[in-house]
């Protein structure tokens, strides 16, 4: 028997999020691609993003039949979020420049890959990244390299970094809460057997 579940954050009702997720706006549009198998993944911090933002729309998919449209909202200069040896580090916006509609594929790097490979309109885009370095918060991985970044704290600091000095951190308030929460149930003893002497 499963656990009722909250229809919005899709978190158990006893673990619900909702009050943590902020309502921000941005000038940047962010359309999150998501591969079917992270739906039901724990943290799910595409959704926490989408959710979190209301210029930002998340369609899940491996296949995106009205791609087309999705990429052609008008006003809007589109830019795929994913490292190419081509692809252009993000830069804060002048008052001329016309907003990113900014795409970003949510997935294990394997699943992202195969978005790109499936959908070749994805792959043709103008791609941009990060700045090198950023350490997560994830503190649950396994082994987090430099860059190797959540999909909710990668949206932040791209937002962070287009639009300055705005500030999207409250996007990572209920990250952190989820990241907190399983801490607490497999005990501290646990976590620092597993993931202590980072």
């Amino acid at each position: 028997m499963s656990r009722p579940q909250c229809s919005r954050c899709l978190r158990p009702l006893t673990h619900c999020l909702c009050l943590l997720i902020p309502n921000l706006d941005s000038r940047t549009r962010v359309l999150l691609l998501q591969h079917p198998s992270e739906v039901s993944h724990a943290l799910n911090t595409a959704r926490l993003a989408a959710l979190g933002l209301v210029n930002a729309e998340l369609v899940v998919g491996e296949v995106f039949e009205d791609l087309q449209a999705l990429l052609n909202p008008p006003g809007y200069r589109v830019r795929l979020l994913f490292p190419a040896e081509d692809a252009q580090p993000l830069q804060p916006y002048t008052s001329s420049d016309e907003p990113l509609l900014l795409v970003v594929p949510d997935g294990t790097w394997r699943k992202a890959r195969k978005l790109l490979h499936l959908n070749p309109l994805l792959a043709a885009l103008p791609r941009v990244m990060l700045a090198e370095g950023a350490v997560s918060r994830y503190r649950l991985r396994k082994a987090p390299g430099p860059g190797e970044l959540s999909t909710v704290e990668a949206i932040v600091q791209a937002l962070q970094v287009l639009e300055k000095p705005a500030s999207f951190e409250p996007l990572l308030k209920p990250f952190e809460a989820l990241i907190e929460g399983q801490i607490a149930a497999m005990g501290e003893e646990v976590f620092q057997r597993n993931h202590g002497d980072r």
